[in-house]
């Protein structure tokens, strides 16, 4: 049955493999060095590039900060309360992003649960920060919670035993084991911070120089030129490559030794 099965599902698993990699070597190959280049120098481009690189960067923080206590929380308790919370973490993922921008339109709007408290939000690039924390958030609370989760409960218990507070114990063991599972949700979650689309678009708006992120900025130059939409495309996925990569070297450079290995 094995070896049945072997022949047409090696067949369907590269089918599929191509399949996924075939529109990104696509997006390299329709841009030359010199268009990439001068894409780089458009209007649209380095005010999109420089929003984008620190709104992404505070949405990150924010969410390293205030989430990895959440994902502490949720790591050690347990019920059904918990896994109740831990679901409602991760709706975001599932929901569309135009989605949540609308529900941000319903929070923070003129005419929405804090508009009356003169709380003005919407098309600022403050907007563009809360869009960016609710769509990544749950890309890191999930690995976070994950990492964190495994860490072993009789070393945090000897911690304590040794005089260390909860915070320290915390702080100086769990943090550390949990290192690379941090590191790889923040990657995760910094990367999918800089490709937001619906979300922004519809709760921030797309003004150039104010709330354009490098996405909206493709969608813009989409209407005028296709190579430069195709251009700036191209740098976003440079971009999340060499994320992905750092993300993972970080992870293995970051993991405990296996058993019987001296060191990394």
């Amino acid at each position: 049955m094995r070896s049945r099965l072997g022949g047409p599902g090696l067949v369907l698993g590269l089918g599929l493999l191509v399949f996924l990699l075939l529109p990104i070597a696509a997006l390299g190959l329709a841009s030359s060095p010199g268009e990439l280049w001068a894409a780089l120098h458009h209007p649209l481009v380095l005010p999109a590039l420089g929003l984008t690189a620190w709104t992404s960067a505070i949405s990150l923080l924010v969410v390293v900060v205030a989430g990895t206590p959440l994902a502490w929380m949720l790591a050690r308790a347990r019920g059904p309360w918990a896994r109740a919370i831990e679901t409602a973490v991760e709706l975001p993922i599932v929901i569309p992003p135009a989605v949540m921008g609308i529900a941000l339109l319903l929070v923070f709007g003129q005419r929405g649960l804090l508009g009356g408290l003169g709380v003005d939000l919407p098309f600022t690039p403050a907007a563009v920060i809360v869009a960016q924390v609710v769509v990544a958030a749950p890309f890191y609370l999930r690995s976070a919670t994950a990492g964190l989760r495994a860490v072993d409960p009789e070393l945090l218990l000897v911690a304590r035993t040794l005089g260390a507070s909860p915070r320290r114990a915390f702080l100086r063991v769990a943090v550390p084991l949990g290192l690379p599972a941090l590191v790889n949700g923040a990657a995760l979650c910094w990367a999918r911070a800089v490709g937001e689309f619906g979300a922004t678009l519809l709760f921030a708006g797309s003004f150039p120089g104010r709330t354009q992120t490098m996405p909206l900025a493709i969608y813009a130059a989409l209407e005028a030129d296709l190579r430069v939409a195709t251009a700036i495309a191209l740098v976003l996925a440079v971009v999340a490559f060499t994320t992905l990569l750092l993300a993972r070297g970080a992870r293995r450079w970051l993991a405990p030794p296996a058993p019987g290995e001296g060191g990394h």
